[in-house]
Parts: structure tokens; sequence; C-alpha cells
């Protein structure tokens, strides 16, 4: 199953109603939620800074383009076959194949307005061209390594926007309550993070360039 399919139906009037992204994505986050796709719906949580921007590292920016390019140039086509066909049947009062194709478009056209707006607002952190002080604390595109002071287990984390975040990859969202902790912090320094059991201690032993 395509993973932008929408499994419910959406209206295609309300969907033109929502004329701001922050409205859109209101719309459309309750299928992202309830087909578990939560790397779609957490990008609505993304924080955004007071003139408007999203802060988005290189690979998240390429991500949403190679996104956006393949709803455009490969889905609007299956879709449009869709409709075709189902309006070959003819009468379109009872044809639900028609219904689903036209839905299904509606959730697609709202999914590229959503892209857009994102990458037109985006504001890009590369972090290839952090110097060896921007290393310094904890903060978006960098990779830290932690020591559970508890466990004594040492794990590592790269600090990413929410489009790349990936946590079986090691790669967390900079808005997740973790990094949100750790963000700011110098190496050798302490935090503590609450958790539904209590708190959890780290020590943050080395902060590097996500790729090193």
């Amino acid at each position: 199953m395509d993973r932008y399919l929408p499994g419910k139906v959406w209206g295609l009037t309300a969907l033109r109603g929502a004329e701001k992204l922050d409205s859109l994505e209101a719309f459309l986050y309750p299928y992202w939620e309830s087909n578990g796709l939560s790397d779609v719906g957490e990008q609505r949580m993304e924080k955004k800074k007071e003139d408007g921007k999203i802060r988005l590292t290189r690979e998240g920016y390429q991500k949403l383009e190679e996104e956006l390019r393949y709803l455009k140039t490969v889905k609007r086509k299956e879709i449009a076959d869709k409709i075709s066909h189902a309006l070959s049947f003819g009468d379109l009062s009872e044809n639900a194949e028609y219904e689903a194709a036209k839905n299904e478009q509606a959730f697609i056209e709202g999914r590229i307005l959503v892209l857009e707006e994102k990458l037109r607002r985006a504001e890009i952190v590369d972090e290839e061209e952090y110097a060896q002080e921007d290393l310094d604390r904890v903060r978006l595109g960098v990779r830290v390594v932690l020591e559970n002071l508890d466990k004594g287990k040492v794990v590592e984390y790269s600090i990413v926007d929410s489009v790349e975040a990936d946590p079986s990859a090691q790669k967390i969202s900079f808005e997740s309550p973790l990094a949100q902790a750790l963000i700011g912090h110098a190496r050798g320094e302490v935090v503590e993070i609450k958790v539904p059991a209590g708190v959890v201690r780290y020590r943050i032993v080395d902060i590097r360039r996500k790729e090193e």
C-alpha cells in the first residue's frame, strides 16, 4: 500500500476550506495519526521561528523535495488514470470507484500544498559547515554521545529535523523530549530527562558532526 494514500474518505470541500498551512495540516492530521504515519504526522510539530521559517537539515529538505516530485510526477498521473477509468462506467451517482479516486486526489493535492509551503518556509541547517566551536554544545544537526548514569550504558543519537527522524537509526527529532533536554548543553554536563517511570540522567560524553 502506498504510504500516502488515504485510508478514509476526506471531503474535497473541507480541503479547499483549509487555506493556511496549519489548518490544512490539522485537517490531514487525523488520517496521519490514525494510520500510524508518525513520521508524517510529526511534521506538523516542527518548531517554527518567529519569522515563519521551518528549520530542516539538508537531508530532511531533500526528502521533502523527493516526496513532492513523486506526488507530482507519479501519483497525480496514477490518480488521473483512476478517475478516467471510473468515468468510463457512466453513472456517477453510485460510482464508488470514482468517489474513492476523487478523495484520494483531494488528499494528494492537500499533501502537495503542505510540502510546497514547507519548502518555501524552509531554512536549511547545514551541519557540514559547522566550525569546531559550533560543536561545543548540542544543537540541530549534530551527533551526541551520551552515558546513561543510571545504567552505565553509552548511546549515540543524531539530532535531526522531524522529516529525517528515524529512532531505529538513532536519529531523533529536535522536537523530541530527549533532544529538547539536550539542546544547548555542553560536553561533560549532566541532563535529566523526565520519563513515566521517573527521571533518567545522561552525561554528554561527546558532540560531533552528524556523519562523523
